[in-house]
């Protein structure tokens, strides 16, 4: 049939295209609701997606608020000796802080004794370094100490 000659196109201009009444397909009804209706209920993936902060709080903080950037294994100080590290009365010194490394971990093997200069570490690391005839200097950073 031609586009010409179908209903709808007699009921484009009018009020409801085809759907009787007033009422029937133009209120709320269609959609879920007016407003924040159905939020808890058929709504509520949208509510997460679009509004976050509905409740009015942001969601509880992180129970671990330390959270590490850059860290080196006990491996890799060899090669941070070469590109970091220098000599000073006879003992290689690595300062890691410098680096821009925060911890110092204790993953691989170490053949070489040095002098490590660094935030946080494990133990292994601490073991690993010690049984070489190395040692650890922990540095605290000015940010970390509480004013009185």
């Amino acid at each position: 049939m031609a586009t010409r000659l179908r209903k709808t196109r007699r009921l484009r201009g009018g009020r409801h295209m085809g759907w009787g009444q007033v009422g029937q397909h133009r209120a709320s009804g269609h959609k879920g609701g007016l407003g924040i209706t159905g939020m808890k209920k058929h709504h509520r993936s949208t509510m997460i997606k679009e509004d976050p902060n509905h409740y009015g709080h942001e969601p509880p903080a992180v129970p671990h608020p330390n959270i590490i950037k850059k860290w080196a294994s006990v491996r890799d100080l060899d090669d941070l000796f070469t590109k970091f590290g220098k000599e000073e009365g006879g003992k290689k010194v690595v300062d890691l802080e410098s680096a821009g490394y925060e911890k110092l971990l204790g993953g691989g093997k170490i053949t070489n004794g040095y002098s490590v200069k660094v935030q946080q570490f494990t133990t292994s690391a601490e073991e690993k370094l010690k049984s070489v005839g190395g040692e650890i200097f922990q540095s605290i950073s000015e940010e970390k100490i509480p004013e009185a």
